[in-house]
């Protein structure tokens, strides 16, 4: 016997595997099924309305800001005003998510709509996020034919949707309600986590904002429906 060998030979007896792939794969599948879950911080545990506060806070900590509506008919007047305080066009870019296209964007008839992958003169960005998580102030959003990830980048300003009641309390979290809303082997190519605007202090330790993405993140939160 090697020592390449003995050296695998206690390896599996201390994790108790057998000898031939047969075992050692089923060993794997089961662990694959079972979508074992690490430590969970305690800072995200917590009762509805604090877990959304939380989440506001914590997205204004990394230079995020936070917008709360009471419903999704209030978020065209949200994206409308947020353009006019910064002098930004009347323009958004947005993809063909159904939950978007469910608001009533005829109520600001002066705001102009463009659709599909976000261009390079675009300036604001409309998404809608899968999930916030509340420990870190994140904004979870898919990828998919109706959720171009380059509206996500692209444009200097970065508007993005969530609804209160998907707030979660940490990232584990996410990761459940992605398998079940899509289920096992049917993930979305891209999970992007969003925390705060792009950033770098590469060049003597200078925070700047909008180095390699969005120099701007404004979050709507919905309280409602």
């Amino acid at each position: 016997m090697s020592g390449r060998e003995a050296i695998l030979n206690r390896l599996r007896v201390a994790l108790r595997e057998g000898k031939d792939d047969a075992t050692r794969e089923q060993a794997v599948q089961a662990r694959i099924a079972a979508a074992p879950r690490g430590v969970v911080p305690m800072r995200g545990r917590l009762p509805d309305d604090d877990r959304v506060t939380l989440f506001c806070a914590m997205a204004q900590k990394v230079s995020a800001t936070v917008e709360r509506v009471g419903s999704s008919a209030n978020v065209p007047g949200a994206v409308a005003a947020y353009l006019r305080q910064r002098n930004l066009p009347a323009r958004v870019r947005m993809g063909a998510d159904a939950r978007l296209g469910a608001m009533p964007w005829n109520t600001e008839p002066s705001l102009e709509i463009d659709s599909g992958r976000a261009q390079d003169e675009d300036l604001a960005g409309v998404s809608h996020a899968i999930a916030g998580i509340a420990e870190t102030g994140t904004v979870v959003l898919h990828s998919g034919q109706d959720n171009p990830t380059t509206v996500n980048f692209l444009p200097e300003h970065h508007l993005v949707v969530v609804r209160a009641k998907d707030i979660v309390g940490d990232l584990e979290t996410v990761f459940d309600q992605v398998r079940q809303t899509f289920g096992k082997g049917h993930m979305p190519r891209t999970l992007n986590f969003i925390t705060g605007p792009s950033r770098s202090a590469d060049i003597e330790q200078t925070l700047l904002l909008g180095a390699h993405g969005p120099r701007a993140l404004h979050v709507i939160v919905v309280d409602g429906d």
